[in-house]
């Protein structure tokens, strides 16, 4: 899966678009918040309600999952792409990411 991959799939996503808050750092957003982070060679995600739930995910593949630098302790974990996670878990963490996100949007600014 490569990053064009990626955020093709975030962009079908109900009301996801493209930003560059920063120069050169694309992510993913639904309404005014963001549910995905993508680098280079990897894609940060929220991964759990917490640390302790998003630190699962790190046990399970230790090589390709890391905490993500700041927003780490919010359950935002770094997923780095042709590594040990398969496609189809990236994909779903990148649904579970979207979900969270959108749970906690006002029901008035969630995409229909």
């Amino acid at each position: 899966m490569s990053r064009d991959d990626v955020l093709e799939y975030c962009l079908g996503k109900a009301g996801a678009w493209r930003d560059e808050p920063w120069d050169g750092d694309v992510v993913a957003k639904v309404a005014e918040k963001i549910f995905v982070f993508l680098g280079t060679d990897s894609v940060g995600l929220k991964c759990g309600a917490n640390r302790d739930e998003a630190d699962e995910l790190v046990a399970a593949y230790p090589d390709d999952v890391s905490k993500m630098p700041y927003i780490g302790r919010s359950g935002w974990n770094t997923v780095r792409f042709g590594g040990a996670v398969p496609d189809d878990e990236v994909l779903e963490l990148i649904d579970a990411s979207y979900d969270t996100v959108v749970s906690k949007l006002p029901k008035s600014r969630r995409p229909v």
